[in-house]
């Protein structure tokens, strides 16, 4: 699928081609005076392929001011003979828009809401500027008018009857939306749903009656400030009175009104961010895998694409997937709309889309936060069609973070890739996340081709499907997740626990927390402290992927001041502390230390040697001065560890702490390196014993000796890399794959363990020549 950049056609299409007809679009503008209806207007019927109609009360009397009833009848008329309208009127409430929305004109008509919700510095601004308008809405008395008006303001709701709602906040937002209407061909449609909405219960802009207030201050001395009704009319008396002077009618309102509309749009600004609004969907863009350059036949495509889609899209919840071509005469959309309609697949959860996949939002209006990229198996830019041109797109951020996750791709396979803040793609389009994959090829001019075996060739397009599906699942996941934990802590901390230096609630997610976003987790750090577990509360092993403020245990904590853990994530603490209330469950107790099995084990053989020591947590709080009691834990583990090697000679084991625990308590895992255990269940498991995020006990203590301390690097990254054989490195798609694979693996294990004692094996035992 070749993208060219040039092209600015884009057509959405949710239906079977079948029920195409071209349906007439009402859309309703929302905005004050000032905020650029009329020239939004323009700008589309001056490019747009569709016949559109302008509705305009203030000249739809033959160039004068009209009534209402006059511009219904006027757009029903429009509407019957097929063509589009613009009601270009403020409409900011309900009432103003109901009969609109209503309108029986005898046809089939989808009714938008474009919002205009721009700065009221700025519409004010133009309002006073412009000359000749055609309600002669200018000069002074524009902003006491746009004062009243944003009183009133109430945002339109789909349940009002609207098809499709665009909020727009800035010129960004404005250029973007005129984009996509005048991009809409006469019969294209697009999507519906609530797109870019900030705050739904928002009645009026912050600073503007501060802006008038100041304006009014010296006859409103005795006048209440507790009612806005009250004091609207008395200020807009003022302001017209100012205003009628002359030449600085201007500055006199636009300087006593700077400071707060600045403070408005910067809090605009920190609130909404890169969040998605509630009412937008999280949304998959991928492009047909192997059809293009790989020549896969797309009636089989067609097939297994719907196939795939029907299997997954009832796991997506408030989510959805988007077939994305660039041709308007693109054959596989064509197949797979009819194939898709005919099994009935929701429309509003899977639909097809014509346009360039790396300008979807600025060019079509829709916002999709993950995309696929069909890739070639290097994983490397280059290559022509969308690889080429979403590499492109994403500037080399997207190449470096895609070097972290994976360096080479096979066939049927998928990783999915976090795009960094700093890309283009990210900040222009919204794209959070890309999913590289990679299909069959059936091209005989390309190496590995498969000679036309389709067999194969439909198994592994397949696979491939499944594992795009599967990673942009995850992706929902661990959203869900992340909302679902800073809901509950927000909700759950006690007043006279909070920051005050943190600010409002979203400067707290903002700010305090840097997500890593990969297919299979989420994972969260804040520099402030660590907290809960985003596996299970009672899996000690696995590492903790979530640093943020602990909220909702009101006991006391001992240890470091400077952190605070969840009530789960203390067991081991108070196991250290209190042995003599866990005895059942201890293999040894000494003065220093205490030996218990796992309670979620990783491996066939999974102990833990607990520090007694009270302020230590991890290895961050580990010094010089705590050499002894590390040399004395690697003693007990290894003492263990020979114990079991007495049971079963053919075991290996190794000892090693985890970069960052999940558990409060310094510990020390000493686990079998056969990892044959039902608790073993996802990549962060695997990847917390057998990536760098593992430090093993012999050059922890090495450390300790030279320099005093542990290296605690951001290696959190690890955790999300894939999964690789930790005796040959081969790399498999899947735990179970990988579990069967190490079943049988022989390879030796690599030198670098092999040396300075980092695994513990049977004397006599050559495992450099297994």
């Amino acid at each position: 699928m070749a993208v060219d950049h040039n092209k600015k056609d884009m057509e959405i299409d949710n239906k079977g081609e079948e029920e195409q007809k071209g349906i007439p679009v009402m859309v309703i503008l929302v905005g004050a005076p000032g905020s650029g209806k009329s020239t939004f207007c323009e700008r589309v019927m001056g490019s747009s392929l569709r016949p559109w109609t302008r509705i305009c009360q203030d000249t739809i009397n033959n160039g004068k001011a009209g009534t209402k009833p006059q511009c219904l009848k006027r757009a029903a008329a429009a509407l019957k003979e097929g063509k589009s309208v613009f009601i270009d009127r403020c409409n900011l409430d309900k009432e103003q828009r109901s009969d609109f929305v209503k309108l029986d004109c005898g046809a089939q008509v989808d009714a938008h809401a474009v919002v205009l919700d721009l700065p009221a510095k700025l519409c004010i601004s133009r309002s006073i500027k412009r000359t000749g308008h055609e309600g002669n809405l200018q000069g002074g008395k524009a902003a006491a008018v746009v004062n009243r008006m944003l009183q009133k303001k109430e945002l339109p709701k789909l349940n009002e009857g609207f098809a499709r709602i665009v909020f727009c906040h800035n010129e960004n937002d404005v250029e973007a939306t005129i984009k996509a209407y005048t991009a809409l061909g006469p019969l294209d449609t697009l999507s519906n749903g609530c797109f870019g909405q900030k705050n739904p219960d928002a009645k009026i802009q912050l600073g503007i009656m501060k802006f008038l207030k100041k304006v009014e201050a010296p006859s409103s001395v005795g006048s209440s400030s507790d009612s806005v009704q009250d004091s609207a009319y008395p200020q807009a008396s003022d302001a017209n009175n100012i205003c009628c002077k002359g030449t600085t009618k201007e500055s006199l309102l636009l300087g006593a009104a700077s400071k707060e509309v600045k403070e408005s749009e910067n809090l605009a600004k920190g609130s909404v961010d890169a969040d998605v609004s509630v009412d937008e969907i999280t949304t998959l863009a991928f492009p047909s895998i192997s059809t293009a350059d790989f020549q896969f036949n797309n009636e089989k495509a067609s097939d297994i694409i719907v196939e795939k889609v029907e299997e997954f899209v009832n796991m997506l919840e408030n989510a959805r997937l988007v077939l994305v071509d660039l041709s308007h005469g693109s054959k596989i959309l064509s197949l797979v709309r009819a194939k898709a309609a005919k099994r009935n697949i929701d429309s509003k959860k899977f639909f097809t889309f014509v346009g360039d996949i790396t300008q979807l939002y600025s060019q079509g209006g829709l916002r999709c936060n993950v995309i696929a990229n069909a890739a070639n198996w290097r994983l490397k830019p280059g290559g022509g069609g969308v690889n080429a041109a979403i590499f492109t797109a994403a500037g080399p951020a997207l190449e470096t973070a895609t070097k972290e996750r994976a360096n080479s791709l096979l066939p049927g396979h998928a990783v999915v890739v976090p795009l960094p803040s700093d890309s283009p793609l990210y900040t222009r389009e919204g794209v959070s996340h890309v999913i590289h994959v990679l299909g069959p090829n059936m091209n005989p001019q390309r190496p590995n081709s498969l000679n036309n075996d389709y067999n194969k060739g439909c198994s592994i397009l397949r696979e491939a499907y499944t594992s795009l599906f599967t990673g942009f699942l995850s992706i929902l996941r661990s959203r869900s997740k992340l909302s679902r934990r800073i809901s509950e802590k927000l909700a759950l901390t006690p007043l006279d626990l909070k920051d005050p230096s943190l600010g409002p609630r979203n400067h707290l997610i903002k700010s305090d927390h840097k997500i890593k976003r990969d297919d299979g987790c989420v994972y969260e750090r804040s520099k402030k402290c660590k907290g809960a577990h985003d596996e299970t509360v009672a899996d000690i092993s696995a590492p903790s992927s979530t640093y943020g403020k602990v909220t909702g245990d009101k006991s006391k904590l001992e240890g470091p001041a400077s952190k605070s853990w969840g009530s789960w994530a203390q067991a081991l603490y108070h196991i250290a502390m209190h042995p003599e209330k866990h005895k059942d469950e201890l293999l040894e107790v000494l003065d220093d230390v205490l030996v218990l099995n796992d309670l979620y084990p990783k491996a066939c053989k999974h102990l833990l040697v607990l520090a007694r020591h009270k302020g230590l947590d991890g290895l961050a709080d580990v010094h010089q001065e705590h050499l002894q009691l590390l040399m004395t834990m690697h003693a007990v583990g290894l003492k263990w560890a020979e114990k079991l090697l007495h049971e079963d000679s053919s075991m290996v084991f190794r000892l090693g702490y985890h970069l960052v625990p999940s558990m409060r308590q310094l510990h020390l895992h000493v686990i079998s390196q056969d990892f044959n255990s039902n608790h073993l269940k996802n990549k962060k498991h695997w990847n917390s014993f057998n990536t760098a995020f593992f430090r093993d006990s012999v050059d922890v203590i090495e450390e300790i000796k030279n320099h005093g301390k542990a290296t605690i690097k951001d290696e959190d990254f690890q955790l999300s890399m894939e999964l690789r054989c930790h005796r040959c490195r081969s790399a498999h798609p899947n735990i179970p794959r990988l579990k069967s694979h190490i079943s049988i693996c022989q390879a030796p294990f690599p030198h670098v363990l092999l040396e300075n004692g980092h695994l513990v094996l049977a004397p006599k035992h050559n495992w450099s020549n297994t």
